[in-house]
């Protein structure tokens, strides 16, 4: 439920969510090879001082304190290790609810935004985006063998036997619907777990949630009998991918900063580093951003 809360795509608040849709000059610059100008604002400070403050809303697998009380997740992580290679190497935490994000950096009360938040063009308008480090989209699973060929939430549709176990409240029932599957056929369960059980117990023939949810239930899981498909083809609404990107943010004059990261960052999807570090929360091959920017994301 907390992947749904980072991920969904329903909301209409300019300021937080990863769920709002306009365009934005301040990204325009952009791109993935980055290069890093010299030093100036936030990035020229953090640097003399050796430390920076980032906010983030305490969403697993994107930023969140462990049982430990450690700062962990995927975003987190991956700007840990950029920061310390642009001489930063102190990160501090500032805890906010996710809808306060973006009014947060404006305000100066942290730095940048290490969150996993979804670019998207109404975002673009208020923050700088640096480039995406992971994507997200639907997955689903089947038992083992996938004994109704499932490939797609299509095939769920055209198979009238089929049913799927969905979480409720969640954006892959719009998803479903959309795609023609009819809710006499939705097996709407209250939680991840849930879902997983529909399916075990075979009140389901595949379940679905977002790539990387799905991942983390089958590997707690630790069922021989379910299977992921990973050749799951992305549903379209409207005509659009609902595959999304997330990103670190930060504030709009702060180019020099994004430079500087986005250039780190392509270094750690050119040597396989990012992929490490997204495996260990839960992603796979299927969610890295491949060749995506944040200016295309932000031209939507």
């Amino acid at each position: 439920m907390l992947l749904l809360a980072a991920c969904g795509q329903n909301s209409n608040e300019p300021a937080g969510g990863n769920n709002t849709a306009g365009t934005s000059p301040a990204n325009n610059n952009a791109n993935a090879s980055g290069g890093n100008s010299q030093a100036t604002g936030t990035l020229a400070d953090a640097q003399k001082k050796g430390s920076v403050t980032i906010g983030f809303a305490n969403e697993n697998p994107y930023a969140y304190k462990d049982a430990d009380g450690k700062l962990t997740g995927e975003a987190v992580e991956i700007a840990r290790v950029i920061l310390d290679r642009l001489g930063i190497k102190e990160m501090k935490g500032e805890l906010t609810e996710f809808t306060s994000l973006i009014a947060g950096l404006q305000a100066k009360r942290f730095d940048m935004i290490t969150a996993g938040m979804f670019i998207n063009p109404k975002r673009c308008e208020a923050v700088l985006f640096a480039n995406p480090e992971y994507s997200i989209g639907e997955a689903i699973a089947v038992k083992q063998g996938n004994p109704l060929k499932l490939g797609s939430y299509k095939d769920i549709a055209d198979n009238d036997k089929a049913k799927v176990a969905v979480m409720a409240g969640a954006v892959e029932l719009d998803y479903l619907k959309a795609s023609g599957i009819p809710e006499d056929r939705m097996v709407i369960v209250p939680d991840q777990d849930a879902a997983i059980s529909a399916l075990q117990s075979g009140r389901a023939d595949a379940m679905t949630m977002t790539g990387p949810a799905l991942q983390s239930r089958l590997d707690s899981a630790k069922d021989a009998k379910l299977e992921r498909v990973m050749d799951f083809e992305q549903p379209m609404v409207d005509g659009k991918d609902v595959t999304g990107y997330g990103a670190t943010a930060f504030r709009p004059e702060d180019t020099s900063f994004q430079e500087a990261y986005n250039a780190e960052l392509e270094k750690m999807k050119e040597s396989g580093e990012l992929l490490e570090i997204l495996k260990k929360f839960g992603f796979t091959e299927q969610e890295l951003p491949g060749d995506m920017t944040s200016s295309q994301l932000c031209e939507g």
